[in-house]
Formats: C-alpha cells, sequence, structure tokens
C-alpha cells in the first residue's frame, strides 16, 4: 500500500498538462512553505525567507502500536540497567524552529542557498517510583533552546523544456548545533541531579551530513495548476566527539497545487521518509528513559498537508509571499517506544530581488 501511495504521488506533477509561455508570476511558483530548495532563481537575483515551524508530540507509539506510560514503565528493559525496566518517560513534547534562509543566482543554473536556525524545545515526563513497579512519582519538563545546524547547498539546473523542470541540491550540513545540553531531572529516587539530555532534546547531529536531493515541477499554460516531487536525504558522514551518529535519513515528497487567482494558491502534499536508528552511544546520556536508547529511534512515517501560497502582486508589499501549511500525519512505524507527532505547522516569509 505505501508503495503505491508513493508512486501515484511521484507521477503525479507528469500529469499536469500545458507549458510554460513565459514566466507567469503568481502564488503557484512556489511549493508549500514545508518544501525546501524547490526553485531556482535567475543570474543575479536574490530571495531572503523566514520560517517558523512548530511541531506537537504526544502519546507513545511501538511500531503501529499506541501504549500507556505505565505499560513502557513496567514492560521495556532499560538498556542502561539498572534499574532494569525504563522509569522515566516522556508524555509530551513540543520543538519551535526559527530558520532564516538566503538564496543567490550566480548563473541562470546555479542558485547557491544557506539556512541557519534557532530551536526551542521542550518535554515532559512521567517518573515512576523506586526499581519496579508502576507507582508514580511525579512529572518535570526539561526545556533547551539555542542555535541548531547550519546548512550550505548548491542547487542545478538539470532540465527544462515547457511544462518540466529538474534540479539537483548539493548540500552539506554543518554541526553548529550543540550535542552537550544539560537539565534538571526527576529520577525514580525523587533526586533532582543537572543530567545530560537524551538525543532529541539536543539540538543538532555532531556530524557534517550530506544533503542531496532531487526536485521536478510542473505547471499548466494558465497558471492554474501546478505540482512538484522532491526526494531528499540527510547522510551523516563519520561519528561525532559524543562517539555517535544520528541515522539517516531520507524523503519523498509530492504536491499538487491550484491557483484561482495569481495573488494566492492552495495545495495538497504528501510526505513518506524513513530514519535510522542511532549508531553508538554517548556515554553521558544513561537515564533510565526510552529517549536514552539509540534503538529507539527513527522509523517510517506517512504525512499529509495543507497549504496556502500568498502573493502580493501590487502596491508597496508586491512580491513578498506570505504562506502556511498544516501537517498531520497518516501513518507511522516508530522504532519505539518513542513519542508520536500530532500536527505540524510552518509559517513563512519570501522576497526574491
Amino acid at each position: 500500500m505505501r508503495t503505491q501511495l508513493l508512486c501515484a504521488a511521484a507521477a503525479a506533477p507528469f500529469a499536469l498538462q500545458g507549458a510554460y509561455a513565459d514566466q507567469i508570476s503568481s502564488a503557484l511558483d512556489h511549493a508549500p512553505i514545508g518544501v525546501m530548495g524547490d526553485h531556482l532563481h535567475d543570474k543575479g537575483e536574490w530571495m531572503l525567507s523566514y520560517r517558523a515551524m512548530h511541531m506537537q508530540m504526544e502519546e507513545n507509539r511501538i511500531g503501529e502500536t499506541r501504549v500507556r506510560p505505565d505499560e513502557i514503565a513496567g514492560s521495556i528493559p532499560n538498556v542502561n540497567a539498572p534499574p532494569p525496566t525504563l522509569r522515566v518517560v516522556p508524555t509530551e513534547m513540543s520543538m519551535t524552529m526559527h530558520m532564516v534562509g538566503a538564496m543567490y543566482a550566480p548563473t541562470d543554473r546555479v542558485t547557491l542557498m544557506v539556512m541557519g536556525n534557532y530551536i526551542t524545545k521542550e518535554m515532559d515526563h512521567l517518573t515512576f517510583q523506586g526499581m519496579m513497579g508502576t507507582t508514580e512519582l511525579g512529572g518535570f519538563t526539561t526545556e533547551v533552546s539555542g542555535v541548531g545546524d547550519t546548512s550550505l547547498t548548491a542547487l542545478i539546473g538539470l532540465y527544462e523544456k515547457e511544462h518540466l523542470s529538474v534540479h539537483a541540491g548539493v548540500g552539506l550540513s554543518l554541526p553548529t548545533g550543540s550535542i552537550t545540553k544539560t537539565d534538571n531531572v526527576l529520577t525514580p529516587m525523587n533526586t533532582r541531579p543537572e543530567l545530560r539530555l537524551p538525543y532529541p532534546m539536543q539540538l543538532g547531529s555532531g556530524t557534517y551530513d550530506f544533503l542531496p536531493s532531487l526536485t521536478l515541477t510542473n505547471k499548466t499554460q494558465d497558471a492554474r495548476f501546478g505540482g512538484g516531487v522532491q526526494y531528499s536525504g540527510t547522510i551523516r558522514m563519520g561519528e561525532n566527539d559524543e562517539d555517535y551518529t544520528l541515522g539517516n535519513r531520507h524523503q519523498i515528497t509530492a504536491w499538487g497545487a491550484y491557483s484561482p487567482d495569481p495573488r494566492v494558491s492552495f495545495s495538497l502534499r504528501g510526505t513518506a521518509w524513513t530514519q535510522d536508528e542511532i549508531d553508538g552511544v554517548d556515554p553521558l546520556i544513561a537515564a533510565p528513559v526510552q529517549t536514552a536508547n539509540p534503538d529507539f529511534q527513527g522509523g517510517e512515517v506517512m504525512e499529509l498537508g495543507f497549504g496556502i501560497n500568498g502573493l502580493a502582486t501590487e502596491g508597496p508589499l508586491k512580491g513578498h509571499r506570505l504562506a502556511l501549511e498544516y501537517v498531520v500525519p497518516v501513518a507511522r512505524d516508530l522504532n519505539g517506544p518513542q513519542l508520536e507527532t500530532d500536527w505540524t505547522v510552518t509559517v513563512g516569509w519570501q522576497k526574491a530581488f
């Protein structure tokens, strides 16, 4: 079923008929705001962008099945034993990411892109008392914030004819985000030490990561319908200073959009991604919590996104683009136990000059 859905999504852009007559300036010229590196620029053109993304996670899942906190504490072995089973269970997490980017085209076929971000994460936990059992001791929250990893990417045009455009992306993620964040926790023995936080609460990968991509876009001659499909990957290169490597990630996304007016477009986007477990162990991440287990990371997820793009075509705000996209999961198979994502919303602004 998943393979059939992916094939159908990938074929969607090619089903559009029509051709570019001239480049039509409309809201349809851009992909949904959650898609990065979807277009090239003309020689000498710049574009600045800002995105704010918020993700909300709640409840735990093992594979495709939801599990309660007491089920996790009572039965899931603790990789950092003793105690023999997990004693701390995450119950909710939120993440907000502010992304600032710039694009510049030295030629018509090459566009350079840089993106930095600032991340805030907050995770609620439930601690169970003692070495065994399901007696609740209390809850606590950990918080971190700071600069994340920074990406540098070159988008290279491969093909453009009539309605179809194809370009590749070759990028590098720089390890500018911290992987040594700490906070106070509530232990099963009712103490509150300051410990290094588990992997999902860190801000970066700690490694240089290769960022390949391939994007195809399509638009009808009357600029009312458009779409695209994109593959993107994150390939970790080496081990970080804390003796582990985050899992590689591969994603394919496809979207279709309708523009009743050049100033606005509405989009529907499907995404499927897979991410591997962590390889290696940070010896200072050793709490009896699922997020400290390298094997309880990653999985396979399919998502559906609903978006709107707005473009000012006249007046003092001419050329400014505002966009919003709301994404929900439709299928999840997690290397759990793991918190599951409930929804993600991204808002953004772009201006080319």
